[in-house]
């Protein structure tokens, strides 16, 4: 059978909205917390230029108020509640859906990640892209969402599992339970478990390691543990493609490296769900991965270092921007 373009998109386009369906709501993303500690650390270390340039575009374009907003943390400043964005626009707008993250197998040599980007892009692109459009455009409704997206994306970009793949969808096809939290079947058809070893890098282990503190308080106390690295993630410079295969290689040594029963590389092909691979999210399942303090204590430093890094390079890139 043979497809127009037309039809080859409408149907790309169906498989999207069929995915954000049948997925759990934070598929591809650091949760509310990650991605909102990521802003605030960020503006610690904006110059006071760059943080006002924001704001006032943020709040000359606000956030479209029809939009079903999946993060409802109240008492967030405009940088702070623009980080969680781009995944509720993702849902009407599923042809960013690929800008979230980018599938470098496991076991990959490091060279050029974009021989790694889906037809619709993936994250390394899509951040340049939104980087010169904020730089070039003068319309407010395309610097404010470009803005979104550069805010976004720099805090999935620092997610090991936004950068990796071993048929497994960036680790969303290896359940994995976590303390009491037993890895259950959520959907038969595409065999999708929850929790997994992405939802609980996402979420489960920040907000372990957050507790109580409120998202402010937490964003200030990793701002204090890492602020003596600062300078050197400074000196380094701006290099997205270097942050990605750095995001991979954590995504080896903690994300996988920390599991206690180790998962071995697959062979790299294309997996639309957790069916595909041979039903890898049935495999993955057999082995019964538990996780509980160990790897919380192993893999919460990576975490916690990761969110301070995206915040002072997501500042970086702002302050390049507005000086």
């Amino acid at each position: 059978m043979i497809f127009r373009a037309s039809q080859i998109a409408f149907l790309r386009t169906a498989l999207f909205l069929a995915i954000a369906v049948f997925s759990p709501a934070r598929l591809w993303a650091w949760g509310c917390v990650g991605h909102e500690t990521v802003a605030l650390i960020a503006e610690a270390h904006l110059n006071p230029h760059a943080r006002a340039t924001a704001i006032r575009i943020l709040e000359k374009s606000p956030v479209d108020p029809a939009l079903e907003r999946y993060c409802k943390q109240q008492g967030l400043d405009a940088v702070a509640y623009a980080s969680t964005w781009a995944d509720d626009y993702r849902e009407q707008h599923p042809e960013t859906f690929d800008w979230h993250f980018i599938d470098i197998p496991r076991g990959a040599p490091r060279g050029d990640p974009e021989k790694y980007c889906r037809p619709d892009g993936c994250i390394t692109t899509a951040l340049k892209q939104q980087i010169k459009i904020l730089e070039g455009t003068q319309n407010p409704a395309l610097q404010a969402n470009a803005l979104r997206f550069i805010i976004h994306l720099v805090g999935d970009l620092h997610q090991p599992l936004h950068t990796t793949t071993n048929d497994d969808q960036g680790g969303n096809c290896v359940p994995v339970a976590f303390f009491d939290q037993i890895a259950t079947l959520k959907n038969p058809e595409q065999k999708s478990y929850s929790p997994n070893l992405h939802s609980i890098w996402d979420s489960f282990i920040i907000e372990r390691l957050a507790g109580t503190m409120s998202v402010q308080q937490f964003a200030a106390m990793l701002d204090r543990e890492f602020r003596s690295q600062v300078p050197e993630w400074k000196a380094a410079g701006i290099r997205i493609d270097d942050w990605a295969w750095q995001s991979h290689g954590l995504a080896e040594t903690a994300a996988y490296g920390d599991l206690p029963r180790k998962i071995p590389i697959e062979k790299p092909q294309p997996v639309a769900t957790c069916a595909g691979d041979n039903n890898i999210g049935s495999r993955m399942f057999a082995l019964h991965e538990a996780v509980a303090d160990k790897y919380r204590s192993e893999t919460g430093p990576v975490i916690e270092q990761q969110l301070a890094k995206a915040g002072v390079r997501l500042a970086m890139i702002l302050n390049s921007i507005w000086p």
